[in-house]
């Protein structure tokens, strides 16, 4: 019942819209702001809380952060960014984000969360803390990524698990990519 319920959900999600593309991504023009804060400024805790991921340890790798969910209809996608950590290891960090706001498709604690990933997909690349990507509890990491006034490069809203940023070497943001976006898309893959 509670597929079902989420996958209605999607689909009147769907057909109602959003001010995003649902197949194609936004690519941004670099920006010459300095004084624009990077994403190198923000940590977060990792997925069972016991230490930080200080993502200014990643300068001069590209970022790929994605908020994530075990029970959607695109956690299949958990394939694909893992396949994308190992080719794309010496130039690429993926970030997943657990997140339980679009359709409770995340409910599980940390524990079942880093399980069903490991099992399932043989997950390796980071996962973060359970957070909210959106609304009035939304994480700081999040305000940088989806508010221009904060990233220097667009305004965007994560309209469902499975939204992709990517962000260059030095921490700017290049792209938001929704959902239907696979990881491995070539509008991905370029900014590689």
């Amino acid at each position: 019942m509670q597929k079902v319920t989420a996958t209605l959900l999607f689909i009147a999600f769907a057909i109602v819209g959003s001010s995003c593309s649902f197949t194609k991504g936004k690519k941004v023009q670099a920006t010459d702001s300095k004084s624009m804060k990077s994403i190198h400024s923000y940590s977060i805790k990792t997925l069972d809380g016991s230490s930080d991921i200080n993502l200014s340890s990643f300068k001069g790798k590209k970022i790929m952060i994605v908020n994530t969910a075990s029970k959607c209809g695109f956690t299949s996608q958990y394939k694909q960014l893992q396949e994308m950590a190992e080719t794309y290891k010496d130039k690429l960090v993926i970030i997943g984000c657990p997140c339980n706001q679009f359709g409770g498709q995340e409910p599980g604690n940390s524990a079942e969360i880093a399980g069903f990933c490991e099992k399932n997909y043989g997950v390796t690349f980071p996962l973060t803390e359970k957070l909210n990507v959106k609304g009035s509890d939304q994480h700081p990491l999040y305000q940088w990524l989806t508010s221009k006034n904060s990233n220097g490069a667009l305004d965007s809203e994560v309209s469902w698990n499975f939204c992709k940023y990517i962000m260059d070497e030095e921490g700017k943001l290049l792209g938001f990519f929704p959902s239907m976006v696979k990881p491995n898309d070539s509008q991905i893959t370029s900014l590689l």
